[in-house]
C-alpha cells in the first residue's frame, strides 16, 4: 500500500463520517398534501437509516420506499456525473407469487424499465457541472392498490430523497400524470380513470419550469398538450414547495457545489490552437469531413497537452483526476461554434436551415417473406421495420403489479453498433432500446383496429441499419407504413419528428429534425408524434433546467409542419392498407359456440382440443364468452378445424338439415351418425316415396346421405328424414 493510498481511505472514512452526521434524520419526520384531491404522506426517518436519505411516499394503499446513496468522494477517470436509478417492483405488492420456474422476480420488466428512466430523466440535468460522486436512487413498490399509479409517485419520492441526502440538487421535482375525461383534466388518475382518458401524460419539473413530458394520446391538438401542461404546472408546484418545507423541517441544507478542477487554461489554449479548425470544421457540411477534421484537431490538441512537463498543473490535475479534460473542453469548444452557427447565421452543422427536414425515401414490402415490411430512410437515419401477425394466443403475457395482463401489440427496437460504424457485440436490448421501443409503440396504438375489427396478434421489429438522431422517430415511420403494407386496417398513417432547442441567453431557438450532434451539443431532445390532425405520443427532455411555456408551444407547432413533411413524403410510397394480407400471413376466423360446450370442445386434460390441433394444424383460442378463434395458414385446416368443433358442440333441432353417414343397418331402418357420438334413424319409411320392403339396396353402410331432422322425442331419439329432403336443402348443405 503507498502513502497515496493510506491517505485516500482515511479521506474516505473522514468524509463519510461527516457525510452521515450531517444529514442523518433521527426522528420520524412526515409531510402531507394533495394532487388531484387525493392526499400524499411522504415520511423519513423511520426505515433504512445507513442510507444517506430514505423516504416513503404513499397514496391510497399505493406504498414505495424510495433511497439514495451517495458515495463520499468522486469518481476518478470519468466526465459524466454517475446517476443510477433503480425502480423494482415487488409482486408481493399485489398478494402474488411471480410466475417462472424460479417463482422469483427476475430481471426488471419493461415497465419497471420505464419507470426508471422516468425517475432519471427530469432529475439528472439538475446536478451542477463537475458533480462526480457516484448517486443511486432505488425505488421499490412493496404495496399498489391497482388504482394509483406508482411511477409519478417513484419522481416525487426520488426528488425528496435528494433533497435530504445532503447533496448539491438543484431541485426540488415535482410530477404529475394528467389525464382528461368528457373534457376535464384529471390530476393523477387511476388505471380505471385511464383507460377512458384520450390522454394519458407525465408531466416532471421544478416549480418555474418544465423538464420532462412523457404522452400517450388519442389524437389531441396542441392546444390540449399545452393545457395539460399548465394544468400539470399548479400541481407540481403544490409538490415543489411541500418538499422545501420538509427538508427545512427536517434541518437539511442543500450544500454548496464549487467545481474543484480549473480548466480555464485548457480553455485559452484551446481557443487559440483549435478554434479556426473547428469553425472551419462545421462550415463544411459534408460530415465525414467535418469528423476527420475534428479528430485531427483533437489528436493536435491532446499531443499539445501530453508533451507537457509532468509537473505542470494541468498535467498533474489530469492525472490524479484520471478525467481527460481536454477531450471535455474540446466537445465544449464544438459545442459553442455549432450552437452560434445555428443562433447567429440560422445555419446547421449540414447546412439546414432550421425548420428544414433531411431528404426523405422509404420502400415498402422489402422482405418476401415477411408479412409486411418497410424501409424509413431520413438522412444518414435507416429503419428497416417488419411485421409478423399471428393469432389471439401469441398475445403477451404480462407478469407484473400492473393491472394489464395482456399485449396484442409490441414493437421491438433493435440498435446494432454498425449502424453508428462500432464494433459492438449483439446483446439483449437495453434501457435506452426499451424506451425507444415503447415510444414507437404508443405513438402506433390509437391508429390500430380494434380487437373485433382485426383479432391479429402484431409484432413489429424496427432494426437501425444506420444512425445520426431520431432512430426513434424513423421507427415510429416505418412501423406505420409495415402495418400498412402489412394489410392491417389501421385508422390512419402515423408519423414522428424530433425536435432540438438551442438557447442561448435570451435567444432560443427551435430545430426541427435533429440529428446526432445536435442532440449532443443541443439542449433538448422533444419527439412527437400523430397524424395529421392529432398528436398520438409525445417525448420531452431537457439538458437545461427547463423550458418555457411560450417555447413548447412554440415546438409544439413547428413539430407538426414537420411531421405533415414527413409524412407526405411516407404517402408518395403508400397511403392506405394493402387490400389483401400477404399470403404467408395466417388467417382469422371466428365462430360462437354455447359456453355450456366449452368444456367439451375442451374435453378432459384438454384431450379434445389437442384433437382439433394435430388434425388441422390451426392454432385455436376459446375465450370464456364463447368466443373461438381458429388462426391457420392455410383454409383446408381452418375448415377441419371449424368442422370438428361444430361436431363437438352439435344439438340437433327439428328441421335441421345435415350431411351423415350410414353406420348401422336394421330391418326397419338405417342409423345415420350426425356427429360423433351422436345419431338419428331413419325409418324405413322415410328412405323413399314409395314403399320399399328393405333397406339393403337403398342405403348401405358407409353412405353418406343428406338427411333431415324430423322429430326429437321425449327421450331425445332423433328421428330423420331422406324423402322430406328438397333440392333447396341440398344446395343449402352442399
Amino acid at each position: 500500500i503507498f502513502v497515496s493510498d493510506i491517505i485516500k481511505i482515511y479521506s474516505y472514512g473522514h468524509v463519510e463520517k461527516e457525510r452521515k452526521k450531517t444529514t442523518m434524520i433521527n426522528e420520524v419526520k412526515k409531510t402531507e398534501f394533495a394532487i388531484g384531491g387525493k392526499t400524499v404522506v411522504i415520511e423519513t426517518g423511520k426505515y433504512a437509516k445507513s442510507a444517506a436519505s430514505s423516504v416513503t411516499v404513499r397514496c391510497g394503499d399505493t406504498m414505495l420506499f424510495v433511497h439514495a446513496a451517495v458515495s463520499p468522494e468522486p469518481r476518478v477517470g470519468i466526465d459524466f456525473f454517475p446517476l443510477l436509478i433503480d425502480y423494482e417492483e415487488r409482486m408481493s405488492a399485489i398478494g402474488k407469487i411471480p410466475g417462472g420456474y424460479n417463482r422469483s422476480e427476475g430481471k426488471a420488466s419493461d415497465k419497471a424499465i420505464l419507470a426508471s428512466r422516468l425517475i432519471d430523466r427530469p432529475i439528472r440535468p439538475l446536478f451542477p457541472k463537475g458533480y462526480r460522486n457516484d448517486i443511486q436512487i432505488v425505488a421499490q413498490l412493496f404495496s399498489s392498490d391497482q388504482e394509483n399509479q406508482p411511477d409519478v409517485l417513484a419522481i416525487l419520492g426520488a426528488s425528496s430523497a435528494l433533497m435530504l441526502a445532503g447533496v448539491p440538487f438543484e431541485g426540488p421535482v415535482g410530477a404529475v400524470r394528467v389525464g382528461r375525461i368528457d373534457g376535464q383534466m384529471i390530476a393523477n388518475p387511476t388505471y380505471s380513470e385511464c383507460e377512458k382518458s384520450d390522454m394519458n401524460i407525465v408531466i416532471a419539473g421544478t416549480k418555474d419550469s418544465i423538464i420532462m413530458v412523457e404522452a400517450g394520446c388519442e389524437f389531441v391538438s396542441e392546444d390540449d398538450i399545452m393545457s395539460a401542461v399548465e394544468f400539470a404546472q399548479k400541481e407540481i408546484a403544490v409538490q415543489c414547495d411541500a418538499q422545501i418545507a420538509f427538508a427545512a423541517d427536517c434541518g437539511v441544507e442543500r450544500p454548496e457545489f464549487v467545481n474543484p478542477n480549473d480548466t480555464s487554461e485548457i480553455k485559452k489554449v484551446l481557443e487559440e490552437m483549435c478554434y479556426d479548425a473547428v469553425y472551419d470544421a462545421y462550415h463544411n457540411f459534408d460530415r465525414e469531413y467535418r469528423k476527420q477534421k475534428l479528430e485531427e484537431t483533437k489528436t493536435k490538441a491532446r499531443e499539445y497537452f501530453d508533451n507537457l512537463d509532468d509537473e505542470h498543473p494541468i498535467k498533474k490535475m489530469m492525472t490524479e483526476t484520471g478525467i481527460d479534460f481536454v477531450a471535455e473542453e474540446f466537445k465544449y469548444l464544438e459545442k459553442r461554434i455549432m450552437r452560434a452557427m445555428i443562433v447567429n447565421e440560422g445555419v446547421r452543422a449540414d447546412g439546414r436551415h432550421v425548420e428544414d427536414v433531411r431528404p426523405i425515401w422509404c420502400e415498402v414490402g422489402v422482405l418476401p417473406r415477411a408479412h409486411g415490411s418497410a424501409v424509413f430512410t431520413r438522412g444518414q437515419t435507416q429503419i428497416l421495420s417488419a411485421v409478423t401477425l399471428a393469432g389471439p394466443g401469441m398475445a403477451q403475457e404480462l407478469d407484473g403489479v400492473d393491472p394489464q395482463t395482456t399485449k396484442r401489440f409490441m414493437h421491438k427496437y433493435i440498435f446494432p453498433g454498425f449502424s453508428v460504424g462500432e464494433v459492438k457485440p449483439l446483446r439483449g436490448p437495453g434501457r435506452r432500446e426499451v424506451g425507444h421501443g415503447n415510444l414507437a409503440e404508443r405513438a402506433n396504438i390509437p391508429a390500430l383496429p380494434s380487437e373485433d375489427e382485426f383479432g391479429y396478434t402484431i409484432r413489429v421489429t424496427s432494426d437501425v441499419l444506420e444512425s445520426n438522431g431520431s432512430t426513434s422517430m424513423g421507427s415510429t415511420c416505418g412501423t406505420s407504413m409495415a402495418l400498412m403494407n402489412a394489410g392491417v386496417p389501421v385508422k390512419c398513417m402515423i408519423g414522428g419528428v424530433a425536435m432540438g432547442l438551442i438557447k442561448e441567453g435570451d435567444n432560443d431557438v427551435v430545430l426541427t429534425d435533429i440529428q446526432g450532434i445536435e442532440d449532443f451539443l443541443g439542449d433538448m431532445d422533444f419527439k412527437v408524434t400523430g397524424n395529421d390532425d392529432g398528436i398520438t405520443a409525445l417525448q420531452m427532455d431537457m439538458k437545461i433546467k427547463g423550458i418555457s411555456n411560450a417555447t413548447l408551444r412554440r415546438a409544439l407547432e413547428q413539430a407538426k409542419r414537420g411531421r405533415l413533411h414527413i409524412m407526405g413524403e411516407m404517402r408518395k410510397v403508400i397511403t392506405e392498407p394493402a387490400k389483401d394480407m400477404s399470403p404467408y400471413a395466417p388467417r382469422i376466423f371466428t365462430m360462437t359456440i354455447p359456453t355450456e360446450d366449452i368444456g367439451t370442445v375442451i374435453g378432459p386434460g384438454g384431450k379434445n382440443i389437442r384433437n382439433i390441433i394435430d388434425a388441422s394444424g390451426a392454432e385455436i383460442d376459446i375465450q370464456d364468452d364463447g368466443r373461438v378463434t381458429i388462426t391457420s395458414n392455410d383454409k383446408e385446416g381452418a375448415d377441419i378445424a371449424i368442422k370438428m368443433i361444430k361436431q363437438a358442440t352439435f344439438r340437433p333441432e327439428e328441421g335441421m338439415v345435415i350431411k351423415g353417414k350410414v353406420v348401422r343397418i336394421i330391418p326397419i331402418g338405417a342409423f345415420v351418425e350426425l356427429a360423433p357420438g351422436k345419431d338419428g334413424m331413419i325409418h324405413i319409411s322415410q328412405v323413399c316415396k314409395e314403399r320399399i320392403e328393405k333397406i339393403e339396396g337403398h342405403l348401405n353402410i358407409g353412405d353418406e346421405v343428406i338427411v333431415k331432422i324430423i322429430k326429437i322425442d321425449d327421450k331425445g331419439r332423433v328421428n330423420l328424414t331422406l324423402k322430406g329432403v328438397t333440392e333447396e336443402d341440398k344446395a343449402k348443405v352442399m
